[in-house]
């Protein structure tokens, strides 16, 4: 982005009222980190980027610097974040101020950081890009919303809004006393991330807002905005909004389910079966196909990603719907992989392994690099479930805790040749000391356990 660029956008935001600019990106875990840029001076931002320590994308949610290398060992460097100006968009609840999301570089070089999330789902676009596809992808995101609980010995502070049995996809004050969805519907069409609709989820306190579909890189820039701003939202409520992926115990976790085609040169959609496409199935074709086994054969390591914390293998079990097994389905939701019954233009693959507190860009990245994977090496699913799932007699079990699915990401080498080396071995260090500081943490399920009895 030239000067001259910037400097018509600070007239034109400036003519909108607008004063602040809000530079915000990802860290590893998704978690977004910024600064507020006063008008004038964004032009010298979009040339020079701002500067944060390198260290910023390996700190822990409880502050800890996570020693991965090019981090403290080097003496905590600069990365510089330059704004994409493309992303600038008015913040509806912050009146003055709007947001840009920002890339990560090397201060002296330009050259992108090849741990930045966005640049690692690049990565993953770019591989499809060889094969001549545009991957599309649509995300379903669900949260929790909480409110203060003034019960003496609460253990949180925290408890579910307005919570109550049973209103399972109801809309209105039933299960939604301060027309939360309502709100956040409108304000979000606002910020124009492609905000579709919502509803009241399965658990008390628990709802979903659905995005529309788009380019990968775009998706994943929409979901990232979209968790913020509802975040957000409801700190200015007095509420907290989790994508925690089990944060109670008593019900069911909060998914990130990924909708997936592919698109040609022409923006067809190359997932539908055409005619004379011999080795078509299920009204899909030959490249869907190996797509889903691309997923299929690489699930282990995407568990890494896609189910991110000590907390996310929590979500998994029996009854919970939530995919523990390794299988794909026909419009059947007890398989990890569902195939939706639209067809023709509306061909997709769902996968839906993650749980929200994945990171977009990460987990829409490593599902990217299991698709060229399995397009490009031809790989064929096995056959696809029939009846209920669940039933680990038929399928494989997926990593059922988080270092076991560490173990598989690392040994995957092909995924994580697609994502970069360089991120890999940064997100393993990064995890695996999520891993160890849990392992030293005295619970409160172990107090209750064990204190008055031994």
């Amino acid at each position: 982005m030239s000067a001259e660029s910037a400097e018509r956008t600070v007239e034109r935001l400036s003519e909108q009222g607008i004063d602040v600019v809000r530079v915000g990106y990802p860290d590893l875990i998704g978690t977004e980190r910024g600064k507020d840029v006063l008008l004038e001076r964004l032009p010298d931002v979009v040339h020079s980027g701002v500067a944060f320590c390198q260290a910023v994308y390996y700190t822990s949610p409880q502050g800890d610097t996570v020693p991965v290398p090019g981090g403290l060992d080097r003496g905590l460097p600069d990365v510089s974040i330059r704004p994409d100006l493309g992303t600038l968009v008015e913040l509806p609840w912050e009146p003055g101020v709007a947001h840009v999301l920002g890339d990560a570089c090397d201060p002296a070089t330009g050259e992108p950081f090849l741990e930045s999330p966005r640049q690692v789902l690049r990565a993953a676009v770019a591989r499809l890009a060889d094969l001549g596809l545009t991957a599309i992808a649509g995300p379903e995101l669900e949260y929790y919303l909480l409110e203060p609980d003034p019960t003496p010995g609460s253990s949180t502070g925290w408890r579910r809004y307005d919570d109550a049995l049973g209103n399972v996809y109801v809309t209105g004050r039933k299960g939604d006393r301060l027309s939360h969805v309502l709100r956040t519907l409108r304000t979000l069409r606002k910020l124009d991330i492609g905000v579709t609709m919502g509803n009241h989820e399965f658990s008390g306190g628990q709802f979903e807002i659905n995005l529309h579909h788009s380019e990968a890189l775009d998706a994943a820039d929409r979901a990232f905005r979209f968790k913020g701003a509802i975040k957000e939202l409801a700190r200015h409520d007095g509420l907290m909004a989790t994508f925690m992926a089990k944060p109670f115990d008593d019900e069911g976790g909060s998914g990130f389910h990924v909708h997936l085609s592919c698109t040609d040169a022409e923006g067809r959609n190359v997932f539908a079966a055409q005619p004379g496409d011999q080795d078509a199935e299920h009204g899909l074709s030959a490249t869907a196909l190996h797509a889903i086994g691309g997923v299929l054969a690489h699930a282990p390591a995407l568990a890494a990603l896609l189910n991110p914390t000590i907390n996310s293998y929590k979500r998994f079990g029996p009854d919970t719907l939530a995919p523990w097994l390794n299988d794909w389905g026909l419009d059947n939701r007890s398989a990890m992989l569902r195939i939706p019954p639209e067809r023709g233009a509306g061909s997709r693959i769902e996968v839906r392994l993650g749980d929200a507190s994945a990171n977009p860009y990460l987990g829409i990245a490593g599902l990217l690099a299991a698709v060229y994977l399995g397009i490009r090496d031809r790989i064929t699913p096995p056959a696809p479930l029939e009846g209920y799932g669940y039933d680990a007699t038929k399928a494989p079990v997926l990593p059922m805790t988080l270092p076991a699915a560490l173990d598989a990401f690392e040994a995957d080498a092909e995924l994580t040749e697609v994502l970069g080396k360089e991120f890999a071995a940064a997100y393993l260090v990064y995890k695996r000391d999520e891993v160890q500081r849990f392992s030293r943490t005295v619970t409160d399920w172990e107090f209750r356990e064990y204190a008055y009895h031994l």
